[in-house]
């Protein structure tokens, strides 16, 4: 089995989809074992109550996650180079992770990750869109780092 990072930043456009459904999770998966934390290229949004609800199927809850950016990150003394791994789950984030590690040993992932935020007419179907990049993330991590 691979072993952990001792440290993961999971990163999107605006922290209020991705990137917070894929941080709640890996804790949920792995609990204190892996320092997890989550930010966006942009700030500008709340957590999105469809990403709620589609991680409160699961038992994974998001309504106390603080949207943030990178820059937030850096102005609350959080260095980008002290994470282990950057996981980005859209182009924008990648673009973003590695412009900001270049100097750094940083490794940069880069998981294409199904944006929903414009999927579907009605409330069934826009979950059904959250529900699938969910899984689609869930997926990730499992393949990624198993749990024990």
């Amino acid at each position: 089995m691979a072993e952990l990072p001792a440290s993961i930043l999971f990163c999107c456009d605006h922290n209020a989809v991705r990137s917070p459904m894929a941080e709640g999770m890996m804790k949920k998966l792995h609990g204190a074992r892996v320092f997890v934390q989550s930010a966006g290229v942009k700030h500008d949004m709340d957590v999105d109550p469809f990403a709620v609800a589609a991680c409160a199927e699961i038992g994974v809850e998001l309504t106390a996650h603080k949207v943030r950016s990178f820059e937030d990150l850096a102005m609350g003394g959080d260095q980008i180079d002290s994470y282990e791994l950057i996981v980005a789950l859209s182009p924008a984030a990648q673009r973003a992770a590695l412009d900001q590690t270049r100097w750094f040993a940083t490794e940069v992932r880069y998981w294409p990750t199904l944006d929903p935020t414009g999927i579907g007419q009605t409330r069934e179907q826009k979950l059904d869109a959250y529900r699938q990049t969910r899984d689609q993330i869930l997926a990730n991590l499992r393949r990624e780092f198993p749990a024990f």
